[in-house]
């Protein structure tokens, strides 16, 4: 175990081959000449943004996406030279980083994006940005009815430079819908209007992870990928259309295993109490401030020895624990003891079993997306 952390028991693997193979899944939908942005924002959806970029660039991946300044800043300081966009636009401030790092901000003011074209010009360099245009879903973007307007308040300006022109669809994720071809109408409109008035638009972008792969008709000159890379699924459409790999494992190991008595209680409030001899109770040193939701509290299970075992008493800030019939009364089969240093997974295979991250995200009633981030927030990160 030499290649695990050795201060703390808990971790989370992240498979690079899976990351490639998902990267080549993706290009393969692609039509032809169309580009990958590869979205590595939230530190690449908890996976480690620096070693998958690396690994997406290694395969193909023309451009990467972030959410934040910051995040482009960690990627060009990891060696990355390729072409990168911030989603949004960011502050005022913001833009000395922009210009030093040579970094693409998301553009829809025209105060913005003048500051910008100085500081750029400043620097004897020409500020690439994208436009977004908002087509409905009511987040970032120009307005459609401001466009025109936008546009020709900033096009003179020696310093900017119109990299690409985008949306982002809020219903990509399901079949005729009458928002997304709302969306998809406004936005060729808005693009044929951009053209008609002589403006460059630069590489014409609007597909994410489900319209990839549901609506190849709209890929544009390029697509933006996120959560398929890291290999779950935006929707249980994409399932059939395309094989992704899951890259993200949670594992741990037992720092303690104890046979308590019948009845005695276990965690705060003491939400589960033993109800039988021979249950052994072990402690795994992963919780709710590494992004093990407490409201899994007693409703999970996780994997030892190969065989699921439950989880019990409410989980803490920085453990949890799980019980183990030694009898083998839940499982109708005999369980091997729980020792110390055992592997616990919590998201991941063992042997024959395995527990998903869309197992975990319904039990939270939530979305897989949430899920890796948060478990990517305090865990070390292993690359295998």
């Amino acid at each position: 175990m030499s290649a695990y952390p050795q201060d703390r028991w808990a971790w989370i693997e992240i498979d690079l081959s899976a990351v490639r193979h998902n990267v080549k899944a993706f290009k393969a939908q692609l039509n032809r000449g169309v580009k990958l942005m590869c979205v590595v924002k939230a530190d690449a959806y908890g996976h480690g943004a620096a070693q998958c970029a690396k690994a997406m660039q290694s395969v193909g991946a023309d451009q990467f996406a972030v959410a934040t300044v910051d995040e482009g800043v960690e990627l060009r300081c990891s060696g990355i030279e390729s072409p990168i966009l911030v989603l949004s636009e960011p502050p005022v401030t913001s833009i000395p980083d922009l210009v030093r790092f040579d970094i693409m901000p998301s553009v829809y003011t025209v105060d913005f994006a003048l500051a910008y074209g100085e500081a750029s010009a400043a620097a004897n360099k020409v500020g690439r940005y994208h436009l977004a245009i908002d087509t409905g879903m009511t987040r970032i973007g120009v307005r459609r009815e401001d466009l025109l307007e936008v546009r020709g308040s900033i096009d003179f300006h020696r310093g900017l430079e119109c990299a690409g022109t985008f949306t982002h669809f809020a219903t990509a994720d399901v079949l005729d819908n009458w928002d997304f071809d709302l969306q998809v109408n406004r936005f060729v409109e808005a693009i044929t209007a951009l053209k008609n008035a002589g403006y460059e638009l630069g590489l014409v972008h609007a597909d994410n992870t489900p319209g990839t792969i549901l609506h190849k008709d709209i890929q544009f000159d390029m697509v933006r990928v996120g959560i398929g890379l890291y290999g779950l699924h935006p929707s249980k459409l994409t399932i059939p259309r395309i094989d992704l790999q899951l890259v993200m494992s949670v594992r741990g190991r037992v720092t303690r295993v104890v046979y308590p008595a019948v009845g005695d209680g276990v965690g705060y409030g003491m939400t589960w109490r033993v109800p039988r001899n021979n249950i052994q109770v072990a402690t795994v040193p992963i919780g709710y401030a590494d992004g093990l939701a407490r409201n899994l509290s007693n409703r999970m299970d996780v994997l030892a020895r190969g065989s699921r075992v439950r989880q019990v008493g409410n989980i803490c800030m920085d453990q949890f624990m799980i019980a183990v019939d030694t009898t083998g009364a839940r499982a109708n089969k005999p369980v091997y003891e729980i020792c110390y240093g055992d592997v616990v997974t919590l998201i991941g295979k063992d042997g024959d079993q395995e527990i998903t991250v869309d197992e975990m995200a319904d039990l939270r009633e939530t979305i897989n997306y949430e899920v890796v981030c948060n478990f990517g927030a305090r865990l070390d990160k292993v690359y295998i």
